[in-house]
């Protein structure tokens, strides 16, 4: 028995362990789904709203966090064309390519970056080195607010002019001039670009896969459990019959045989003669035929 209690205990861990891990992913999935839900409410309340210039939002010392996001913003200035950004790998509406981002010096003094959009680049083609001019002059942009994103210095310090995520403080490094947290993601533009520049979609709208996802990995909790008792319980039935074992038939014993209920020992009792009611012919005499 205290073997089978080692093994009874082993078990409980380890389903414990996975147990608990399951449900702590359940609910880091549920936490994704509350997450998903904020930003959905904060999209759709910032497109309802009215645009509102940029120096509103953009501000020196001002770090644009998830809250401001998708506010829709109006900047007015001038873009600097020596300093544009490539932006690689990057997907727009599932497709591959690159984005552009380049400094606007706005009328109020400050100078914020501003992405003029995507360029779709098929699979396996090559990305140009040239990118699309800028417009020169005074321009006007409407977009969204974006914060910087956030990775490896290899993927936010540009070289080159390319980096692979937009980050303000990074690209404000190689800069002569300071410039603002944060960046436009154009919507619209005066005068408009090329109609190879598409703007950047706005994330989709819905509650995704989470809540399944979490459903799943609380399933995951409850058939551990479930096992380990099913485990356990044919230990059990198992155990108590070797402690009971069935009564096995004596070698040589009476078996049953073809005439039902009847006993071996009962002799048939023979039949002294047969009559014509049996269906058979009655015996001849045979002394008649002697004669």
């Amino acid at each position: 028995m205290n073997r089978l209690w080692k093994r009874w205990i082993a078990l409980a861990l380890f389903v414990i362990v996975l147990g608990v891990t399951f449900v702590l992913l359940g609910q880091w999935q549920l936490d994704r789904l509350d997450q998903r839900q904020d930003r959905n409410a904060t999209i759709l309340a910032n497109e309802e709203a009215a645009p509102k210039p940029f120096d509103q939002v953009f501000a020196p010392g001002v770090t644009i966090t998830d809250d401001d996001q998708w506010q829709r913003v109006v900047a007015t200035g001038t873009f600097d064309t020596d300093n544009q950004f490539q932006v690689r790998y990057r997907f727009n509406a599932s497709q591959p390519g690159y984005e552009i981002v380049v400094p606007l010096h706005t009328t109020t003094g400050q100078t914020v970056l501003v992405n003029r959009g995507f360029i779709s680049v098929p699979t396996g083609t090559e990305v140009p080195s040239v990118l699309p001019p800028a417009p020169t002059g005074q321009v006007t942009v409407m977009g969204h607010v974006r914060r910087s994103e956030h990775g490896k210095p290899q993927a936010i310090e540009p070289r080159d002019r390319m980096v692979r995520l937009i980050n303000a403080p990074a690209i404000e490094a190689t800069l002569p001039y300071p410039v603002l947290d944060g960046w436009i993601a154009t919507l619209e533009m005066n005068p408009a670009q090329g109609e190879d520049i598409n703007p950047l979609i706005v994330p989709e709208i819905s509650d995704g896969p989470h809540f399944w996802y979490a459903m799943q990995w609380f399933l995951f909790a409850i058939i551990g459990a479930t096992g380990l008792v099913i485990f356990i319980r044919s230990d059990l039935r198992e155990r108590r019959g070797q402690n009971n074992p069935q009564s096995i038939p004596a070698a040589g014993a009476d078996r049953p045989t073809g005439d039902g209920d009847r006993p071996r020992n009962v002799a048939v009792p023979a039949r002294d003669h047969v009559t014509a009611d049996d269906g058979a012919a009655p015996a001849q005499d045979l002394s008649r035929d002697k004669e």
